[in-house]
C-alpha cells in the first residue's frame, strides 16, 4: 500500500490516511445579527462533498474566536452556542463517512476586516460591516490598510482567553482535532515576527518574548482540549524577507517549543505577514520547509503549496518529507481526489456505499 493512505494516529485519534484538506475561507457566513459567524448549507456541501470523497481529515476554514478576529465579515465563527449547534451537522456527517473533523481557530489581527476576495479583498470600514483591527502593534499591513490599534496587556490575556473558549466550543460542537492558526500574517503569526512585533514589554522584542503569545494560546487550548485529542498549528516558516522577519531557522527551534507545549503536529506553510515579498512559488515549493522540521526535531508536519498529482504527494510521504499533506486548491476542483489517487495507486479507501458502482 502506498505510504499516503496508511492511517496515522495523533494520541488516541486515528486518521484513516495522510490526504488532508487545508481550511480555506468560504467568505460566506452572514456578516451580521445572529446568524454571524454560523455555517449553513453552503458549508455543509462543500465539507461534505470532500468527505464522501475519501479525505482523511478535514481542517474546516479559518474559524474567528471572536467576531472582530474575522479576516472577513463573512467568516465562520466559534464565539456563541448557536454557531456550535449548526457546526454539530457538518462533524456528524464527516464522521459517519470516516472522516476527522478537525477546526482551525484564529484571529485575524491586523488583516481583519476585509472584503471577500472575489471583491478585491481589501479594507472595510463600518458601512461594509467592517471594525477596526487589533495588533501586537500599530504597524498596518500595508498602505492599503489602516492603522492597526496595538493590543494592551490586558486585552492580549483577554485573546487567549478567547481561544480556550473557542475550544471548548469546538469540542461541544464534534471536532475531534484543533488547530491554532499561527501563519499568513495573521494575530499569532504576527506576535512571532519582528518585522510585525515592535512591543518592547514581554510580549516582544526578544525570540522567547515574541513566542509567547503563541505559546500561551496553545496552553490556553490543551488546558481545555482532551488530551486524548490532538492539538495542530499552522505555521509560516519563513516572512520570505532577506532580514528582519521570522526565519527557517525560527521555525525548527519552535516546533520543539510547540512540542513540549502539547502540540502533535505542525501544518507548515510560508508568508502571509509581509507585503511585497517575492516567493518563487511551484509544484510543492513549501515542502522544503516541512522537510527541514521533520529531519530536525521528532514533531510530525503536514506539508503543502500546490501538491496536485497522486505521484507527487504519495513522494513527499514516501521519502519521510513530511507525515501527510494538506490539499487546497486542487480539492476545490476535485472533492474525490483522494478516492481518485487511491484507485490510481492500488490503494484501499472507504467509499460510501451509494457510490459502490464507482469501485
Amino acid at each position: 500500500m502506498s505510504a499516503l493512505f496508511e492511517p496515522l494516529t495523533l494520541r488516541e485519534v486515528t486518521i484513516p490516511n495522510r490526504v488532508w484538506m487545508a481550511p480555506m475561507c468560504q467568505y460566506s457566513a452572514e456578516p451580521a445579527g445572529p446568524l454571524a459567524g454560523v455555517p449553513h448549507d453552503w458549508h455543509f456541501a462543500h465539507y461534505a462533498a470532500r468527505a464522501a470523497g475519501g479525505t482523511g481529515l478535514i481542517v474546516t476554514e479559518a474559524t474567528a474566536v471572536a467576531p472582530e478576529g474575522r479576516i472577513s465579515p463573512y467568516d465562520l465563527g466559534l464565539w456563541n452556542d448557536t454557531q456550535v449547534e449548526a457546526f454539530r451537522r457538518i462533524t456528524r456527517f464527516l464522521a459517519e463517512q470516516g472522516t476527522v473533523p478537525a477546526v482551525q481557530l484564529g484571529h485575524a489581527g491586523r488583516k481583519a476586516s476585509t472584503e471577500r476576495t472575489w471583491k478585491g479583498g481589501g479594507p472595510v470600514g463600518p458601512e461594509a460591516h467592517g471594525w477596526q483591527p487589533l495588533a501586537p502593534s500599530a504597524v498596518p499591513f500595508d498602505a492599503h490598510h489602516p492603522v492597526p490599534t496595538e493590543l494592551t496587556v490586558d486585552q492580549v490575556q483577554e485573546v487567549i482567553g478567547q481561544f480556550a473558549a473557542a475550544a471548548r466550543r469546538a469540542l461541544a460542537a464534534g471536532f475531534e482535532a484543533v488547530e491554532i492558526h499561527g501563519a499568513h500574517g495573521y494575530l499569532v503569526n504576527e506576535f512571532l515576527s519582528p518585522h510585525s512585533n515592535h512591543r518592547t514589554d514581554a510580549y516582544g522584542g526578544s525570540y522567547e518574548n515574541r513566542t509567547r503569545f503563541a505559546l500561551e494560546v496553545v496552553d490556553a487550548v490543551r488546558e481545555v482540549w482532551p488530551a486524548e485529542k490532538p492539538v495542530l498549528f499552522r505555521i509560516s516558516a519563513t516572512d520570505w524577507l532577506d532580514e528582519g522577519g521570522w526565519t527557517p531557522d525560527d521555525t525548527v527551534r519552535f516546533a520543539r517549543d510547540l512540542l513540549a507545549h502539547g502540540v502533535d503536529l505542525l501544518d507548515v506553510s510560508t508568508g502571509g505577514n509581509a507585503n511585497g515579498v517575492s516567493i518563487p512559488t511551484g509544484p510543492g515549493y513549501q515542502v522544503p520547509f516541512a522537510a527541514r522540521v521533520k529531519a530536525e526535531t521528532p514533531l510530525p508536519v503536514g506539508a503543502v503549496g500546490l501538491i496536485t498529482d497522486s505521484a507527487q504527494a504519495a513522494k513527499i510521504v514516501a521519502n519521510g518529507e513530511a507525515d501527510v499533506i494538506l490539499l487546497g486548491r486542487e480539492l476545490l476542483r476535485n472533492p474525490s481526489w483522494a478516492r481518485q489517487t487511491a484507485r490510481e495507486l492500488g490503494a484501499e479507501i472507504r467509499v460510501p456505499i451509494q457510490y459502490h458502482r464507482s469501485v
